[in-house]
């Protein structure tokens, strides 16, 4: 653990306080599509679990694997569609592009806001010379972290915007989180990931990052189990840790 010069952050659920909005609109946005999908006759559907299929599914990934993935798990075909598709059910990007419009919707009712230990860990790391980077699936992950007044701590940010631009593929590929090790200058095996999603945590250890941290804020035995069977080097219930997790305990 020595030798890690470098941490690559989540965003949404480690930085910042947004992966319930993020929950609130996947479920806004499924379980309004659902009974169109129903077919005639059956029961009604079960409601999108905000929790648990929220953790699954959906959390980390970009907006069209998210969607991708519910719908699989559901037995839902449909069709692709096209990027220009507007928000809808009738199609994966419809149901894409209408949960962008609920999320963006709900970031109007108030700012993004940083966990308290955020800030001072991001500052102590920067005194000890280790540079971080922020990833995140959303595209609005950088507009966010510069209103929470994040983004002078960072090194770098990849987004859903720069994924878009660079063709790189979500979680759990590690593309992301090799993007912005790549630009802090730093190499894999010598980077620590910090991730709260269970696609996020596949990613790093797929990648051979040196250290992957899984925050479990909610703590409980559920959510540890759940991270460490991804892969999880260390599992933390908050981010005063990290900087002894990254010199093996020393000061």
């Amino acid at each position: 653990m020595s030798a890690l010069r470098a941490v690559v952050f989540d965003t949404d659920g480690v930085l910042l306080d947004t992966a319930a909005r993020h929950a609130a609109a996947w479920k806004e946005t499924f379980d309004g599509c659902l009974a169109e999908w129903q077919p005639p006759g059956r029961d009604p559907p079960r409601p999108f679990d905000a929790v648990r299929e929220y953790r699954e599914l959906v959390d980390g990934r970009s907006r069209l694997d998210g969607v991708r993935a519910f719908l699989a798990a559901r037995a839902i075909r449909l069709p692709p569609g096209r990027p220009e598709d507007p928000p809808g059910c009738a199609t994966v990007h419809a149901v894409a592009a209408r949960k962008e419009r609920v999320f963006s919707a709900a970031l109007r009712t108030g700012a993004a806001r940083a966990f308290d230990d955020v800030r001072p860990v991001l500052l102590r790391l920067s005194r000890s010379g280790i540079p971080c980077a922020a990833v995140s699936a959303s595209r609005h992950a950088r507009a966010l972290l510069e209103s929470a007044g994040l983004a002078g701590l960072l090194g770098t940010v990849v987004d859903g915007e720069l994924a878009a631009v660079l063709a790189l593929p979500g979680k759990p590929d590690p593309a992301l989180f090799h993007e912005a090790a790549a630009r802090l200058g730093a190499d894999p095996a010598h980077t620590a990931v910090v991730e709260d999603a269970l696609a996020g945590v596949e990613a790093g250890c797929r990648g051979g990052f040196g250290l992957v941290v899984g925050l479990d804020r909610e703590g409980g035995p559920a959510g540890d189990r759940a991270l460490r069977a991804r892969g999880a080097h260390l599992v933390l219930r908050d981010l005063s840790g990290l900087p002894a997790a990254l010199t093996g305990g020393r000061p």
